[in-house]
């Protein structure tokens, strides 16, 4: 339970890879009072959401919009285009890939996993032409789709995600391609279109900087027609009853109204600072980072310097130390909240998430929390990575 008695002087610094920081101006607009989501005042306005997270995924076809989870969304892209028994092929990046990948297995699809021969696949990105490999062998074109993470949040990597693309086509095959950008979207520059994704997955929580509570379906007229052949059962998760009501749009459903009135402000917040200027802003903070995490002599968990995330950083933590308690302290001490480790990294790297609504300063403050929190644990690093930083943004 929230412990609404304990006041910490000044803010609370969220530092974790998502949920981001709600900018205050996304939260006076999820405070708007709602409205009759059958009246004719939503319709105008949901037709005016659902243009403008077009232009965020960088698409001209439509995107679902479910008051769900990305883990909703995830089963979404599966369910609408596979059926029971289908092979899909999972490329191992980290944790969420391998979430992604068991609750496929859940619903009845048949996994396979690949990765990088003698490669700990949790450090490098996606490696595309293992994915060509694979493909070229399976003459029988049993594998019906491709899943791959575009930015893996467990491990701090952006893999390239039109190299799968050209892969899948260099192999002359006709799976589909499934992306989770739950992470990616609005932090990394992504191009539905462009790249040649059938289906992407997201999330509010993360560079849209919205509360938890909305998840993306992007689609390509490819997953459409797929989805027409699907007959896995659906009901709250099928896109033609959705598609039908958002060409006016409504939903068949209730959807999240409030989350949607700040899903507009936020789209309209990223249309005017420009998403070029955020993308850049971005690579200049997870780069300022990494310059601390060399400077303090730890490693970064991402070992290939092409899929660099700018979203959040993974740190290694010194043999000996445990990652978990330098976070507690880092909380208790200087109100300060970093990632903690997943699945086979827990208790080994800690994660620091500068995405969303995140600037200089703010990313700074983190850094400072993490050096002094290094020291009370008794690592001395080789230099400070706070100046290291500092030096880099000034």
């Amino acid at each position: 339970m929230l412990k609404l008695d304990n006041h910490l002087s000044g803010r609370h610094f969220l530092h974790i890879p998502g949920p981001s920081p709600v900018p205050s101006r996304i939260l006076r607009a999820i405070s708007y009072q709602t409205i009759d989501h059958r009246g004719p005042e939503f319709g105008e306005f949901g037709l005016k959401v659902l243009d403008g997270i077009k232009k965020i995924f960088k698409t001209e076809q439509p995107v679902i919009i479910y008051s769900a989870s990305g883990t909703g969304s995830w089963e979404g892209a599966l369910v609408n285009v596979l059926n029971t028994g289908d092979k899909v092929l999972f490329y191992e990046t980290g944790h969420f890939a391998n979430l992604w990948r068991a609750l496929a297995k859940r619903i009845g699809i048949e996994v396979e996993v690949v990765g990088k021969a003698g490669q700990d696949t949790w450090r490098w990105g996606v490696d595309a032409s293992v994915i060509e490999e694979r493909l070229r062998k399976d003459t029988q074109h049993e594998i019906k789709a491709v899943c791959v993470v575009h930015n893996e949040t467990s491990t701090g990597m952006t893999s390239n995600i039109a190299a799968v693309r050209k892969a899948i086509d260099d192999a002359k095959h006709p799976a589909l391609l499934l992306v989770d950008s739950v992470s990616g979207l609005g932090s990394a520059d992504y191009c539905h279109d462009t790249w040649g994704a059938d289906v992407t997955v997201s999330g509010s929580q993360k560079g849209l900087m919205l509360p938890p509570g909305i998840g993306f379906n992007a689609l390509s007229p490819k997953a459409i027609e797929a989805s027409k052949r699907s007959t896995i059962p659906k009901a709250y998760l099928a896109w033609d009853e959705i598609l039908e009501s958002n060409k006016t749009g409504y939903w068949p459903t209730t959807p999240s109204t409030n989350l949607m009135y700040g899903l507009h402000e936020a789209i309209d917040m990223m249309q005017t600072e420009g998403l070029d200027t955020i993308f850049a802003r971005h690579q200049r903070l997870a780069e300022a980072c990494r310059r601390a995490v060399a400077a303090w002599g730890l490693e970064n968990q991402c070992l290939d310097a092409t899929a660099y995330s700018p979203v959040l950083t993974a740190i290694v933590v010194p043999e000996g130390m445990d990652a978990d308690v330098l976070r507690k302290h880092a909380l208790e001490k200087f109100n300060l909240s970093l990632g903690t480790g997943l699945g086979k990294l827990k208790g080994k790297i800690f994660r620091i998430g500068h995405l969303g609504d995140c600037n200089e300063l703010s990313l700074m403050a983190a850094l400072s929390g993490v050096e002094m929190s290094l020291g009370a644990m008794g690592y001395k690093p080789k230099a400070s990575g706070v100046v290291a930083a500092q030096d880099y943004l000034k």
